[in-house]
């Protein structure tokens, strides 16, 4: 995967964040569009191992195929960027995608993702999308349908930004619930907390947060007032994609606005009771006027989990505290010599904290039993178990 090292002192930091790889730069000259949009010796990699597999089964890529970037998805079609040239153009699914993509959901392009196109007509003003190159990062959360089936909501991303309005109330339980999408997905996760100007004491917002984003970069910004930009800045001219994660009316479009340099975004004011309205109804890539990308996904009004989120990076405090519980296997609700229940008696860890974790938890566990047969039959197992044992109790018998 490609991440991207923090600009030095450019964020409030509160654990050590993992050691991760820079950018694989080009070994060998690409065109500028190619480079601005992401492109590097690793994608070129996956594209001739892709090739090579093609031609293996008999169905080599086409001699006019091309390298695109997905901007935007509609049904049947995508908004495409090419890498010569600064121009976009439509993309029809080619049949095998269509039916790969009724297959498994996961196939289907979204935005930020690698793409071949090839010209679906002799004069080449029309295109197919034919295949989607493997992700290096996806920011994935269940169907909004309810089923089984996650949906992408950003592809390719070196940096999920979740963003969190300071006003009218900040929502410390959903910045938990999207910061475990965002290290779930591969990428970098940093937390932006905005309309710094319209808080009475950023600071204090600022460390309400910082034990939910131990390990990300946190930022307080104001983004009509162009402060606190500076590292998503350096990040975007480093040539990352940044792809922003929050709910409606939380500023992600204002904020958009003010890193792209211009209105892309409608906006509106906060209104009497400080409320911003929903304006991203899409997911969109789009091109930063010094290099790299944003990516904008719409306000997320629920966040499913799917089941694979590891917890431990968002509630690290609870996961340090459960190392000096008596019991490897503590649940933290009744054990005796549970330091976890000790730090929220004493007020070490707050008791809004653990309630979060267990919550989560609680759906993880859920969405990860319907798609593992084995997990269902163990939960199924150890219920029945339970039952046993509590009809066995003595105070339970007639």
């Amino acid at each position: 995967m490609s991440h991207h090292p923090a600009p030095s002192g450019s964020a409030l930091t509160t654990r050590n964040p993992p050691s991760r790889p820079p950018r694989r730069t080009p070994r060998h000259p690409l065109p500028a569009q190619a480079v601005r949009l992401g492109w590097d010796d690793g994608w070129q990699q996956t594209l001739d191992r892709l090739a090579d597999d093609r031609a293996a089964l008999g169905d080599p890529t086409g001699d006019r195929a091309e390298v695109a970037r997905v901007t935007r998805v509609d049904k049947g079609a995508c908004e495409v960027l090419l890498t010569d040239a600064h121009t976009g153009s439509t993309a029809r699914w080619a049949p095998r995608l269509t039916r790969a993509a009724g297959e498994d959901p996961a196939a289907t392009p979204a935005a930020g993702d690698w793409v071949v196109i090839e010209p679906s007509d002799l004069d080449g003003a029309a295109w197919a999308l034919t295949d989607v190159l493997p992700r290096r990062t996806a920011v994935q959360r269940l169907g909004v349908s309810g089923t089984s089936h996650t949906q992408v909501l950003a592809a390719n991303a070196d940096v999920v930004a979740v963003v969190a309005g300071m006003v009218p109330d900040l929502d410390l339980g959903r910045v938990e619930r999207l910061l475990a999408l965002a290290w779930s997905s591969g990428a970098r996760p940093a937390v932006v907390l905005t309309k710094a100007d319209l808080h009475p004491d950023p600071a204090a917002a600022l460390g309400l947060v910082a034990a939910s984003a131990a390990g990300c970069d946190l930022l307080a910004v104001s983004a009509p007032l162009d402060r606190g930009l500076e590292p998503l800045r350096a990040w975007l001219a480093d040539g990352a994609t940044v792809a922003l994660l929050g709910a409606s009316g939380v500023g992600k479009s204002t904020l958009l606005n003010a890193l792209l340099g211009d209105d892309v975004m409608a906006t509106r004011a906060l209104g009497a009771e400080g409320k911003g309205r929903h304006t991203t109804v899409t997911r969109e890539l789009h091109l930063a006027p010094g290099g790299g990308a944003v990516l904008d996904t719409p306000g997320l009004r629920s966040v499913g989990l799917s089941g694979e989120e590891d917890l431990a990076e968002v509630f690290a405090d609870v996961a340090d505290l459960a190392d000096d519980c008596r019991f490897a296997d503590c649940s933290h609700t009744v054990e005796p010599g549970c330091a976890v229940l000790e730090a929220v008696a004493t007020g070490v860890l707050p008791r809004r904290r653990l309630d979060s974790w267990r919550d989560l938890q609680r759906e993880a566990a859920f969405q990860a039993r319907r798609t593992d047969a084995r997990l269902q039959a163990a939960w199924t197992s150890e219920l029945k178990s339970r039952t046993k044992a509590y009809r066995a109790r003595p105070d339970k018998r007639r």
